[in-house]
């Protein structure tokens, strides 16, 4: 019989999942120069269209589906979905319909594949990238997904590593994907010798405010059911998120003598990034410690495209990938099964090195596989059909040259076309770029 609590539950959760990706987009389109924002905002928002039709093509039964070769991919059984709409799917004790499953783990795909536009913002061609986002979502996330959120996957079932909600699988996964294009397409003219400011701040701000909430989704959705572990993740989401802007705006403040807005925004995502995996195997007090990790982790952790040379225009190595490669690593330590019966002891938790090194060996496997694959791929479209548009196109406006329109259209008097409004680009403060 289906619990209509749980379905309920499972189908809001979907729904937030889905927000995250136009706050997404608003994230990094306040992040961007002005001549580059609706370029960025149209790289996220199409990953709704093209992962969306992909999951119900083949996406969802190659990640879900029936195993095909030793918990490496499934099969193309459940391929278009055809004749499945009255099926029924047991999920954490109960009983939902399965196209609510179906919807919700959709809704990661997309927002997996729309997080690596972050790292190639302002140079990148809107039909390579939408091209791209359909091989990238076949080739490296569904069998990632299939390792580690099916059942039978071969990190979930062999190896036992424990993720609960996609800190492999969506964070470490688009972190090794991100430094991977960012090498491939290469820096951004005058990059970095000239300073980016973030042209709107309090586009950063809402669109953070966002992916927070629609964060109870992503983690207190994947308990699949209305549940204790749903009430865990929820809170273990909320304070570490918490700790975790306090730890940036810190480590601002003793580096760089004044704590910023972008930097709350920043640390607020590192710490829902870092406590994706381990949110229902924690207590509220591991939840903290691995927030204020992540927070200072990564605050520290942007400055290393400026030492190793790689253009990661939006810090999604930084904020994503390591932010998730710390959270997972830290159920090593701070797991319990006072919380989750179902999972392991940390190292804390007397529970010896076991899990530690179970969760390193699955990380480093995702990170990996996913930076080999994405720069084979994103190399050989960039190649055969161009991956970056030009320099006379990004310096003008990617906006202009890729979309021709600008999201500035009162700046017409200016003389360009989409131009920032007057005091558009010079209220704020520098941005991180200027506070190496």
């Amino acid at each position: 019989m289906v619990d209509t609590g749980s379905t309920a539950w499972l189908l809001v959760s979907a729904a937030l999942v889905m927000l995250m990706t136009p706050g997404l987009a608003l994230f990094y389109g306040g992040m961007v120069r002005a001549r580059s924002v609706l370029n960025v905002m149209a790289m996220a928002f199409v990953c709704l269209a093209t992962v969306g039709l992909v999951w119900v093509a083949y996406g969802y039964s190659l990640a879900f589906g029936p195993d095909w070769f030793g918990g490496l991919l499934g099969t193309l059984r459940l391929a278009g979905l055809h004749g499945l709409a009255e099926q029924t799917i047991g999920l954490a004790g109960t009983q939902v319909p399965l196209f609510a499953f179906v919807a919700f783990q959709m809704m990661f795909a997309v927002i997996t594949v729309a997080l690596l536009a972050g790292a190639i913002a302002e140079r990148a061609r809107f039909w390579t990238w939408t091209v791209f986002s359909v091989v990238w979502v076949t080739v490296v996330y569904l069998p990632v997904a299939h390792w580690v959120f099916a059942p039978d996957g071969w990190i979930a079932a062999k190896l036992h590593v424990l993720d609960f909600a996609g800190g492999t699988v969506v964070e470490v996964n688009s972190g090794a994907a991100a430094l991977a294009l960012a090498i491939v397409l290469g820096r951004r003219h005058g990059w970095p010798k000239q300073a980016v400011r973030p042209h709107n701040l309090p586009f950063v701000m809402f669109g953070a405010g966002l992916l927070w909430f629609g964060w109870f989704g992503f983690n207190a959705g994947s308990a699949l059911a209305a549940k204790n572990l749903a009430a865990t993740s929820f809170l273990n989401t909320t304070v570490a998120g918490a700790a975790a802007v306090l730890g940036w705006l810190l480590v601002e403040q003793f580096r760089d003598g004044k704590p910023t807005t972008l930097g709350a925004a920043s640390g607020a995502v590192a710490g829902l990034v870092g406590i994706t995996p381990g949110c229902a195997y924690v207590e509220p007090v591991g939840a903290i410690a691995i927030g204020v990790a992540a927070g200072v982790v990564c605050s520290f952790a942007v400055g290393l495209k400026y030492r190793f040379g790689f253009d990661d225009s939006l810090d999604v190595v930084a904020v994503h990938g390591l932010g998730g490669f710390v959270g997972t690593l830290l159920i090593g330590l701070f797991a319990t099964v006072s919380v989750a019966p179902q999972g392991a002891n940390g190292l804390f938790y007397g529970g010896g090195f076991d899990q530690l090194w179970r969760q390193t060996v699955g990380t480093l496997a995702v990170l990996g596989y996913s930076l080999a694959m994405t720069f084979l791929i994103g190399w050989v479209m960039h190649k055969f059909m161009g991956f970056r548009i030009d320099r006379e196109a990004e310096i003008d406006g990617v906006d202009e040259a890729e979309h021709a329109e600008g999201a500035y259209e009162l700046a017409v008097q200016s003389g360009r076309r989409g131009s920032a409004p007057a005091g558009v680009l010079g209220s704020h403060r520098p941005a991180r770029e200027e506070n190496r």
